[in-house]
């Protein structure tokens, strides 16, 4: 039988976007233990710093039950086990379970006999009874839904977001039993003001949330797709959207970059998955292709403005704004800038990439790319604005054109300029 909720002693596994914010809600209300396997991530955390941003010291500090742990020796204090840790996609563009499935071994050495796993880690529906539950009754010994049960509760947050925040967006819930899923609900219940929504299975929870991000990546492949036709015809994109939006209900997507954590790639374990029972997903995978070609589009026009004022794009000098894979976050996961640089260095453009948000040392593991800390003015061909991160928003068209030289061009992906002050606009 499972615990009941009063039973439960938590532990996060993971603590990172999803995790810590969790850990810290829980830890408002009652004893929680916030594990991962990076000593020094633990450390910033004990000392009151995160740095993802998404928890202030003061925030940290008013979770007063919450205590942090590197040692997996400390989940034997746990009997519930909520694990929030990444599922990325492999250079293939196949989904990567390696995270957690490790995760699951780790819990499962320390799961007893009533235990309860949670995952939020966004997989393909079935991933949780079919790949993480068998770790679970290898690693521990037990045996599922009679010696414990599992729950899945997809993961919601928006990084950079200080509006839709774990409390305030509702959660959906799941459980293997009918039992567990009135208790996984009542778990979260207890910190998501928001309400919750019970799902009536794990694998309609596990598709509810595949499919969250994989509509809002086939609706921006749309005003992609339409941006690349409209720039063609010499037609602002931003102006067709501006007045095609004074319709009620026409939807507010905008054309860009698609990187992250969810969007770029939550839609390749939807398409793994149907491929794996013989669907060939066309749409998905028709928006996929489009979104992840829109770095190079960037840097095409870019290089063929440089060329239309006479600069020698051998010589060029490039600077890119922003790393990062949206504004006001120091995540570099999947970022998609990192096409356009790529790109302009294949056409013998010299790049610079400045970024106050991001770790130099992080951009170099991950990219093997070099930041620019002061860009220097009147240095560059061509700026490509590709993050809106306040820093540069505050620059204003004067202090981006000042980074440039006198006829340079300036790309402004994210519209943070006027109109007339940009060059180019997706």
């Amino acid at each position: 039988m499972p615990l009941g909720l009063d039973d439960l002693k938590l532990a996060i596994i993971g603590l990172g976007y999803v995790g810590l914010p969790l850990a810290a809600a829980f830890g408002g209300v009652r004893p929680v233990i916030g594990f991962d396997i990076n000593a020094a991530r633990i450390a910033e955390l004990e000392a009151g710093h995160d740095r993802t941003n998404e928890m202030s010291g003061e925030e940290l500090a008013e979770a007063t039950a919450l205590r942090f742990a590197s040692d997996p020796a400390a989940l034997g204090e746990a009997n519930t086990f909520i694990v929030t840790v990444p599922t990325p996609i492999d250079a293939y563009k196949r989904p990567d379970l390696g995270p957690l499935l490790s995760a699951s071994r780790t819990v499962g050495r320390a799961l007893k006999p009533g235990g309860l796993v949670i995952y939020e880690s966004t997989v393909y529906p079935g991933a949780t009874e079919d790949d993480c539950v068998p770790v679970l009754e290898r690693e521990s010994g037990l045996v599922f839904n009679r010696d414990f049960f599992v729950g899945y509760s997809p993961e919601r947050i928006n990084p950079g977001d200080k509006t839709h925040r774990l409390p305030d967006i509702r959660k959906v819930t799941s459980g293997s039993t009918p039992e567990v899923a009135e208790l996984v609900d009542a778990l979260y219940r207890t910190v998501v003001r928001a309400g919750t929504h019970k799902a009536p299975s794990i694998k309609v929870a596990e598709a509810a949330k595949v499919i969250e991000n994989t509509q809002r990546d086939v609706n921006i492949a749309l005003v992609n797709e339409l941006a690349l036709i409209f720039n063609r015809m010499e037609i602002d994109t931003q102006a067709v959207l501006e007045a095609a939006g004074s319709k009620w209900n026409f939807l507010p997507f905008r054309p860009g970059l698609v990187g992250g954590h969810c969007i770029g790639v939550d839609p390749y374990y939807l398409t793994h998955k149907a491929q794996a029972i013989g669907y060939h997903p066309e749409m998905i995978l028709a928006g996929r292709r489009i979104n992840d070609g829109m770095g190079s589009y960037v840097a095409a026009q870019l290089v063929k403005a440089l060329i239309r004022r006479n600069v020698e794009v051998g010589r060029s000098r490039v600077l890119v704004m922003g790393l990062a894979f949206k504004e006001d976050v120091p995540d570099l996961r999947n970022s998609r800038v990192v096409d356009i640089v790529a790109e302009l260095k294949s056409f013998g453009c010299t790049v610079e990439i400045t970024d106050p948000m991001v770790d130099a040392d992080e951009a170099m593991h991950e990219y093997g790319l070099t930041l620019t800390d002061t860009p220097e003015p009147g240095s560059y061909d061509g700026i490509v604005v590709a993050v809106a991160h306040k820093a540069f928003r505050a620059l204003g068209s004067e202090g981006i054109r000042a980074l440039g030289r006198s006829g340079g061009v300036v790309y402004d992906l994210k519209h943070i300029l006027p109109r007339e002050d940009a060059d180019l606009r997706l």
